[in-house]
Parts: structure tokens; C-alpha cells; sequence
């Protein structure tokens, strides 16, 4: 597939998918859609791919939903909002969460809507310190999707969550690594080296050990503690088992740095 809304490339174990219509705000189309489908698509099948980092051209990140895309004309028949977020916006928030790898976000300026709550999926948070995240949904009559309910009382707890979601008030990047929202608050010029090195240094590490606790720590808000202490043994049974650990060992044994395959 060819594209056109999207920026999408694979360097050494990277995969870099970047958001491209900066004149709508990155604001996703049915044809956005299928274009991150398809990138999402050679991420998990390629096993060269051992991180992914999420980004955007132009002065803002994402502003959800483009409007325009399904705009509802007065007196025209109602939309059924479900279909698209059960069509799209359900699938990607679970890809994310489910991908075997790290998935890095660097955002680069205004997160709305849905564009926020993708950002939020991801597994480690980058922001430039000029960036806001506003739950906008209020604003027009809907409810936070994409995860937001789920994923944001889970970040900042309850209480900053309704708050947020309820008043649709913008936070910035420094407050919401303070809140715990995200990973952390760089200067705007820094951002994509900073977020870019992150990635890189996760293609060189165990990724097996790091999706098994990428999947562990995301099963522990689901679980009480006996069950979450079996989903440890069950993992820590995986990752010794695995190709990396035994290179961990050799290499840390052998007193050299380990060279690891993410098996």
C-alpha cells in the first residue's frame, strides 16, 4: 500500500509511524485509517521490528476525529458513532496494547480526543513541553473512546480523570508528567531525538522479557494479587526459557555486553 496520510519506515529494527496530515492536525480519516491498519500489519509480521515509535508531522500530534470525515447535516439521518470506534479506534488501542514490543510516542503538540487516548495506549510517553492533552469528547455531547476511560483513572487516578474528562480542560506536558500521565516532558526542539533514542536503545534489548512485562503490568489492574502473582511465575517461566535470558546470563557472567535477538 502506498501512503499518503501516514509516514511509515523500518531501520534497523525500528518502526517509525508517523502521523501526516498536519494541515487537519493529523485528525484521522477512513483512509488514515486503513493506512495505520496496514503499517500496523507489517509491524507484527516483520520480526526484524523490535520497537515501535509513534509520532506526527506539523504543530499538533492528533486532534481525534476528523469531523468533516463524518459530519451529520441538520435533518439528516443520525450516525451510529459505534461503528467507527468498534471498526477502528477498538482495533488500534488494542493493537497497541497487545503488540510484543515497547511502543515509544513522541507528541509533538496538541493531543485531542481520541488523538490523546492513543497516545495514552502507548507504553512509554514522550511530550514537548509546548504540548497540551484535552479530553474535547464533552465539548460535543460524547464520551472519552479510544480507551480513555480506561487507560486515564488508571494513569491519574480517578478524581483527575472525571475532572478532566468532564470539563474538557487542556493539560500541559510538564503537569501531566507530573500527574503520571506520561513518561516525560523534553524541550519541543529535543523531542524526537530524545524519544528516537529511546526507541533505538529498546531495538537492542531483551524485547521478549520487556513484552512479557509490558503484558504483566497491563494484566495486574484486571487481577487481585494471587492471580497476578501467577501471571509473574508464568512469565518469569517464559523468559527463562528464552534466548535472551541465557545471553543475559553468558554475558553478564563473561563480564561483555550481551547481543540480544528478542527470542
Amino acid at each position: 500500500m502506498s501512503y499518503v496520510n501516514i509516514e511509515f519506515n523500518i531501520t534497523d529494527g525500528l518502526a517509525t509511524l508517523t502521523l501526516n496530515r498536519p494541515d487537519s492536525l493529523n485528525s484521522f480519516t477512513t483512509e488514515m485509517h486503513d493506512e495505520v491498519r496496514d503499517a500496523m500489519t507489517q509491524v507484527e509480521n516483520d520480526p526484524s521490528v523490535r520497537c515501535l515509535l509513534i509520532t506526527a508531522n506539523g504543530r499538533g500530534f492528533c486532534a481525534g476525529q476528523d469531523l468533516n470525515d463524518r459530519s451529520v447535516k441538520p435533518g439528516a439521518e443520525r450516525r451510529d458513532l459505534s461503528e467507527s470506534v468498534e471498526e477502528h479506534y477498538n482495533p488500534l488501542i488494542k493493537r497497541l496494547a497487545n503488540l510484543s514490543m515497547p511502543v515509544v510516542c513522541a507528541v509533538n503538540g496538541v493531543a485531542a480526543g481520541a488523538g490523546a487516548n492513543i497516545a495514552l495506549a502507548c507504553d512509554m510517553v514522550f511530550a514537548a513541553k509546548s504540548a497540551k492533552f484535552i479530553q474535547v469528547f464533552c465539548k460535543i455531547g460524547l464520551i472519552p473512546d479510544s480507551g480513555g476511560t480506561y487507560n486515564l483513572p488508571r494513569l491519574v487516578g480517578s478524581a483527575r480523570a472525571m475532572g478532566l474528562a468532564l470539563t474538557g480542560d487542556p493539560i500541559m506536558a510538564e503537569q501531566a508528567e507530573e500527574w503520571g500521565m506520561i513518561w516525560k516532558a523534553v524541550d519541543d526542539e529535543d523531542l524526537l531525538a530524545v524519544a528516537t533514542k529511546q526507541a533505538q536503545k529498546f531495538t537492542k534489548q531483551p524485547t521478549f522479557g520487556l513484552s512479557l512485562i509490558k503484558k504483566a503490568i497491563r494484566s495486574s489492574f484486571d487481577n487481585d494479587l494471587e492471580a497476578q502473582l501467577q501471571v509473574e511465575s508464568d512469565s518469569q517461566k517464559q523468559a527463562g526459557f528464552s534466548d535472551d535470558y541465557q545471553e543475559g546470563v553468558a554475558a553478564f557472567l563473561e563480564k561483555r555486553k550481551p547481543s540480544f535477538t528478542g527470542k
